[in-house]
């Protein structure tokens, strides 16, 4: 695991989350690219089958990004993605991956620096974990 860098897919929501991911890069707030950032108009609109293919295509770990709960443009959305990310971590732990691999945070458009050190602290986080088993299956 010497050189070991972890690959992160976001799934972020149009409103907050892929602002604040904007305003780092606007902003020249340096974070890791291990990240690939997907938008989506809403966290509660995030199919738990985007984040299975993420992990069964190799990816180390997936973000689930959102609006703060109370501020979601589509009222409950974020309440949603939340009632959501706790069956995958139950079905996660079935598969035999660890429940850090998902992570879910509450990130405002006004929050780029927050946006850049969430990805520098799950970089940090999944390191530690080192690589997906299903790494191996899928670059095989």
């Amino acid at each position: 695991m010497n050189g070991f860098e972890p690959q992160i897919v976001a799934f972020t929501c149009n409103w907050c989350s892929y602002a604040a991911a904007d305003l780092a890069g606007t902003s020249r707030i340096h974070y890791p690219s291990n990240v690939r950032i997907i938008r989506v108009m809403c966290s509660g609109m995030i199919d738990p089958i985007y984040v299975l293919r993420s992990f069964e295509a190799g990816f180390d770990g997936v973000l689930l990004a959102g609006c703060h709960i109370g501020d979601c443009h589509y009222i409950s959305g974020n309440k949603r993605a939340e009632e959501r990310t706790a069956k995958l971590r139950r079905l996660l732990h079935i598969l035999g991956l660890e429940d850090e691999r998902l992570k879910l945070e509450w990130i405002s458009a006004a929050e780029g620096g927050r946006f850049a050190e969430t990805i520098k602290g799950y970089v940090d986080q999944l390191k530690q974990l080192g690589p997906s088993p299903f790494r191996k299956e899928a670059t095989a």
